[in-house]
């Protein structure tokens, strides 16, 4: 990807390896302070984690259309000489392997729309794996390796104890040269808007990152993972010095649900929107920079209206921890854990307060009702469904929203060819509110003839007439 992607691990210095763990600690940090410290090694440190880094090979079939299939001249000549071909594409990444039965984390885009993935060992092994969880929102996968072995581990640090300026190693297999170690330090933590999912908040490193790197492992010190490596920044497709790695406490919470068979990865449902702090915004509470997440809307009856937030209020910190933008929110509440209860401060006019907030998933207020509408009007091909928070969550759609939701679009149909597309929102047809599927499916049963459709996409309000 040209201006910003793609995704990879650490290291330790001889001396160090011989000084107690306790050694490690933060306050311990120095910086080198001869010749000869700077000449030390971070070989042992490789020679101990290394193992644990994999390669990832996923495999998928791409269907490559005739382009003169249906066209009546080449048909008449050459009749059904020219089918439809099938070829395989193969891409290359890498990942980490954090249990010793064989679970593997890796990036979703590595191995997004595979039909056959394996894994290879630093020693040359393969073996075929499974998906055991994926979500594309946060761009990681877990993966379980089908052999009955103890497999090498890397274990998983925390990764709110790493600091700007301290050292790491990243591991991975960079154009597929094979595994390749390279050394940094962390450029600066709580990165947001690098990806164009809905996560945004990653650990920025110099160490050399590039294409197959992606799911491999960005390391600290003490041999422990603290990122999974998944984007850079570049212009040409090569390392420019700044890369990107989704932090462990995330990695953690994700394969804490793989590992109790979890389909889906919920983040906990707040029932309320966001959005960033400006300068205005921040003199006007008090506030002495511009950070944090002002709550813009409230939804009625949701934890955060339980909980007592408002529309204009700051939520400055989680448990403590400072939150420096809307996605920093988001990252905190996840890895603080649902089924818990996050403690958060909220800056308001008249001060300063503390509010106690429910983590759980978002709920299914109304059946979903799935439908496929059919018949003889715009809306045939349709799939659609009753939006619900749970069901807006799924969509990333606002948590607030009511009524119908396209969920799917069936490929050539009438509703295809009229431009509906999955996540728009009936909003009215022919001047009557849609409320449930069930009664617009009934609205198609009048068949008018003449049919004035109104849809949000987006946000925005759009207005079509059909005939």
């Amino acid at each position: 990807m040209l201006s910003v992607l793609k995704r990879v691990s650490t290291g330790l210095l001889t001396l160090a390896l011989l000084m107690p763990v306790a050694a490690f600690a933060q306050e311990s940090k120095v910086v080198p302070q001869s010749r000869q410290e700077m000449q030390l090694s971070f070989s042992p440190l490789v020679k101990q984690t290394a193992g644990a880094v994999v390669n990832v090979y996923a495999e998928r079939v791409v269907q490559r259309l005739n382009p003169f299939a249906g066209d009546p001249f080449f048909e008449q000549f050459f009749g059904q000489r020219m089918p439809n071909r099938s070829e395989k594409q193969s891409s290359l990444g890498s990942g980490v392997i954090l249990s010793q039965d064989g679970l593997v984390v890796t990036n979703n885009h590595v191995i997004e729309g595979a039909d056959d993935i394996k894994i290879a060992l630093a020693d040359g092994r393969e073996f075929p794996c499974d998906i055991v969880l994926k979500d594309e929102r946060v761009d990681l996968a877990v993966l379980r390796i089908k052999a009955r072995e103890h497999f090498p581990v890397l274990p998983v640090g925390d990764s709110d104890r790493t600091e700007v300026g301290d050292l790491v190693l990243a591991i991975g297999n960079p154009f597929g040269v094979g595994q390749t170690v390279t050394s940094g330090i962390v450029s600066a933590l709580a990165r947001n808007q690098i990806t164009s999912g809905d996560f945004g908040f990653f650990i920025q490193t110099d160490a050399s990152i590039n294409p197959g790197n992606s799911g491999g492992a960005l390391m600290n010190m003490n041999g422990e993972l603290i990122g999974i490596n998944t984007a850079i920044f570049s212009r040409g497709g090569g390392s420019n010095g700044i890369g990107f790695a989704i932090p462990s406490n995330l990695v953690k919470v994700f394969l804490a649900a793989a590992a109790e068979g979890k389909t889906t990865f919920e983040r906990p449902y707040v029932g309320a929107t966001f959005d960033a702090v400006t300068s205005d915004v921040a003199e006007a509470l008090g506030l002495k920079t511009a950070r944090g997440a002002l709550v813009v809307r409230v939804v009625e009856g949701g934890p955060a209206d339980r909980a007592g937030l408002k529309p204009g209020e700051v939520v400055t910190a989680v448990n403590g921890i400072a939150v420096e933008h809307p996605d920093a929110l988001g990252y905190r509440l996840t890895t603080a854990g649902l089924g818990k209860q996050a403690a958060l401060t909220v800056q308001t006019a008249d001060g300063e307060r503390q509010v106690t907030i429910a983590l759980d998933t978002a709920p299914e207020t109304t059946p979903r009702d799935e439908r496929m509408l059919e018949g003889r009007n715009p809306f045939a091909g349709l799939h659609v469904a009753n939006l619900s928070p749970k069901l807006a969550t799924e969509l990333r759609i606002p948590a607030e929203k009511a009524g119908v939701v396209v969920t799917d679009v069936a490929r050539g149909s009438p509703a295809a060819r009229y431009g509906f597309e999955p996540r728009d929102i009936v909003i009215s047809l022919n001047g009557t509110s849609v409320t449930t599927t069930k009664a617009l499916e009934a609205m198609l049963d009048d068949d008018p003839g003449f049919w004035r459709v109104e849809i949000e996409r987006d946000g925005q309000r759009i207005r079509q007439f059909f005939r």
